[in-house]
């Protein structure tokens, strides 16, 4: 990082997500967006006078200009610019999935190590305000069910509905368990494009939590849900409203009439809501000024793709 107090970044790739990115950036205190990067001439001109920063074609322009980088391109284009902006020292947020293949995803893994980078990978349902409140009410599930459903979008058709989809709650179901995966069965078609828009999967896990995950992008209605079961509650989480109820099985009372149902509460949290890009992002500048372990480190973005493979594997 420069000596100065300003963090410098580049975004690489400024198209559906990347030009957010540059746009979080340019609000962000304490933080100079640098330079943009697109192959695109007309994206390019038509964000210039919005960020008044650096434009260019090649990426390679903003190497020795930026402390951190963005990097929002193709799947199969993760892997070489990643790997060149850490080997050139400078901190990486590269969006999800992490690379095409494990061997490319470890590789990066072991030069950022190898070079003391921050290298973080862009989950970002784990900056959701309700997905951060998870982590203190689930204790030992026996059941998730996952549905992330949406209208076709003509984007992403580089990867299948898992890699563009399914793995926001494969991410999403390893932080909350931490268990190994043991089983997985899949199913899945193709509909529109070349690639499986609709799949179906199931993970089995040592510790007996059995996960179910549906992920489809040839959808009418929008569905980003899940539901998590365990002893005596059922957690229903909303991602796009930010919002969970919890229902509680109340332990009958002593003089109870024999045979009565169990009474079920329900129990509505606050939720401090915010956009979860922008806390991601705001989490990465922190991360490359103190240099503190990323909350979705390149690590943990490699095990998510190993699940996300197999079930590739098995469609």
């Amino acid at each position: 990082m420069n000596n100065g107090q300003s963090v410098r970044v580049g975004v690489v790739g400024v198209g559906y997500v990347g030009h957010h990115h540059a746009r979080i950036y340019s609000e962000l205190p304490g933080v100079e967006l640098v330079g943009v990067v697109d192959i695109d001439e007309a994206r390019l001109r038509e964000l210039g006078p919005r960020h008044r920063t650096y434009l260019c074609r090649d990426y390679r322009e903003l190497l020795g200009m930026v402390d951190a980088v963005s990097v929002a391109v193709p799947t199969l284009l993760h892997y070489q610019i990643a790997k060149e902006f850490l080997e050139s020292g400078v901190d990486v947020l590269v969006e999800k999935p992490i690379a095409q293949s494990l061997s490319q995803a470890d590789e990066l893994v072991e030069i950022a190590k190898a070079s003391d980078r921050i290298f973080q990978v862009g989950h970002i349902e784990r900056f959701n305000g309700a997905v951060k409140a998870l982590e203190a009410i689930v204790k030992s599930p026996g059941f998730i069910e996952c549905h992330r459903l949406g209208p076709f979008a003509h984007r992403n058709t580089d990867v299948d509905v898992v890699l563009d989809l399914m793995i926001h709650d494969i991410d999403i179901i390893l932080n909350l368990i931490k268990s190994p995966v043991i089983a997985v069965t899949a199913v899945g078609v193709p509909v529109i494009s070349d690639q499986v828009d609709i799949a179906n999967a199931r993970l089995q896990f040592e510790s007996g939590c059995v996960a179910n995950l549906t992920a489809s992008r040839v959808s009418v209605e929008r569905v980003r849900r899940i539901r998590i079961f365990q002893r005596d509650t059922f957690i229903s989480l909303d991602y796009s409203q930010q919002e969970i109820a919890i229902y509680h099985r109340v332990p009958a009372q002593a003089d109870a009439v024999p045979g009565t149902n169990p009474r079920i509460i329900k129990e509505d949290l606050f939720i401090d809501k915010a956009e979860p890009l922008r806390v991601e992002l705001e989490s990465f500048i922190e991360c490359v000024r103190s240099r503190k372990r990323p909350l979705v480190s390149g690590e943990e973005g490699r095990d998510a793709l190993k699940v996300a493979a197999q079930i590739v594997e098995r469609l």
